[in-house]
């Protein structure tokens, strides 16, 4: 019996293959044709992977100098020209907590009422003056969460009074400090009800709203809250002599929840007559103060 390649060979010596001229240059020019294809194919895909590989480094490089690794990476490039092999720093984020005790406090302006137990908004109202110092802070490379809890909206659907507003925003700073353990400070933002002529300063031609740091004696951690609020104020009469209000210690029974974190604090940022504006350039100023004491370590 003849194997498979004597078959072959005994068909081509049978019929010789003479194919036409133009049968091989047709086949050629394919040849080429698909040559050519695949070659560009190739060439396609390979800049694909070139481009998803620098896309990919332009995202990484994005995320360590906009999401606080800029400080990993300049570590490593400067490891390197010491001669000393990269070491990866595994920095520990302090949060700053944003919240409002009483989110739909507002101002005069934004107000058909004058009597400051009437000037609410449930839009503009406090939580705007907070939400400008997440951002203040977050461009200082701060890290911050600013909690939008409608705290008056829930104690409305719970038929609650008003004296329960912090027995509910204790619910959210507990679930907040549970998913977020790194949070180091808490700051429950309010604006107080004084007059104008005794929350706002005027500083080198401009109007700031004055700040006044509070704390509860009735907090366990008393002293810790009290000795923050300290430094707090101690900060910024160093910058913005005048701004701050002082230290008020309450006697009220109420903590203000900052027996739950050391580094709270509750911000009377201006009165109910004060302008957004004012409000927001002490804003700007607080943000500095904030980040001197985090990168001081006090």
């Amino acid at each position: 019996m003849h194997s498979d390649k004597e078959i072959i060979e005994l068909i081509k010596e049978t019929y010789p293959l003479k194919p036409r001229e133009e049968f091989i240059l047709n086949t050629e020019n394919k040849l080429k044709q698909e040559a050519r294809e695949k070659s560009r194919r190739m060439v396609i895909k390979r800049s694909s992977f070139a481009i998803s590989g620098l896309v990919l480094c332009v995202i990484a490089m994005s995320w360590f100098f906009f999401f606080s690794g800029k400080e990993v990476v300049i570590n490593n490039i400067n490891s390197f020209g010491e001669g000393n092999k990269p070491i990866l720093i595994d920095e520990e984020v302090t949060s700053v907590y944003i919240y409002h005790t009483h989110n739909v406090e507002s101002f005069v302006p934004n107000s058909n009422r004058y009597e400051p137990e009437e000037v609410f908004h449930d839009i503009k109202n406090i939580s705007l003056i907070g939400a400008r110092l997440s951002q203040e802070l977050e461009d200082r490379n701060i890290s911050t969460i600013h909690d939008k809890s409608d705290i008056s909206g829930i104690m409305k659907e719970r038929g609650l009074h008003f004296n329960k507003s912090y027995t509910v925003s204790r619910e959210v700073l507990n679930v907040s400090l549970k998913n977020n353990p790194n949070i180091k400070m808490a700051f429950d933002i309010h604006r107080d009800s004084a007059k104008k002529s005794v929350t706002t300063l005027n500083l080198k031609g401009k109007n700031y709203a004055r700040i006044a740091f509070v704390v509860s004696n009735s907090s366990t951690n008393f002293i810790e809250n009290q000795k923050f609020a300290e430094l707090l104020h101690k900060k910024m009469e160093e910058k913005y002599p005048g701004l701050s209000r002082g230290v008020l210690v309450k006697t009220t029974g109420n903590t203000y929840n900052q027996d739950i974190l050391e580094e709270s604090v509750l911000l009377d940022i201006g009165g109910v007559e004060n302008k957004w504006e004012e409000a927001y350039k002490s804003v700007e100023a607080l943000a500095e103060i904030i980040k001197e004491i985090i990168e001081t370590g006090n």
